[in-house]
């Protein structure tokens, strides 16, 4: 599967659009749309064609990683929701969270209800980081888009 408009759209809201590299809270390099790696340095600028870039291999990857532990079908906007909790917090956590045991478990209800539990970062509770699980949440359990 591949992240759908909807699911990119997501993501860009919530990580936004920065063409100079900073620290983000907890102090990890970024720029674009959240990138985070070994290129991002102090002083490292793009342009918008760089940040489109970097999400589109960045998504590829991330699609990718949720594609291999997810155990159960999901639809569209499960999947848009799993991809973009992971592309902030990282596949580790996606793979040893309660979340995907119980969604592999085919507790796709309990699963969702996990989504608000990761509002943290450097261990302080975020009031943007609630927005995005809620959103992420909210995205998780709406019906499937409809096949054109």
């Amino acid at each position: 599967m591949q992240t759908s408009q909807n699911g990119i759209n997501l993501i860009q809201q919530f990580e936004g659009l920065r063409l100079a590299a900073y620290q983000d809270v907890v102090g990890v390099w970024t720029i674009g749309y959240g990138h985070t790696g070994a290129d991002v340095h102090a002083g490292l600028t793009i342009d918008r064609q760089q940040a489109d870039q970097l999400l589109r291999d960045d998504l590829a990857r991330f699609e990718q990683g949720v594609s291999g532990l997810v155990a159960v079908a999901v639809n569209q906007n499960q999947f848009d929701a799993l991809v973009s909790f992971s592309y902030n917090l990282g596949l580790g956590n996606l793979r040893n969270s309660t979340l995907l045991r119980l969604l592999n478990a085919g507790d796709y209800r309990g699963a969702a209800g996990q989504f608000p539990l990761w509002d943290k970062a450097g261990g302080q509770a975020l009031p943007g980081l609630l927005k995005r699980r809620q959103a992420e949440q909210a995205l998780f359990l709406a019906p499937a888009p409809a096949i054109a």
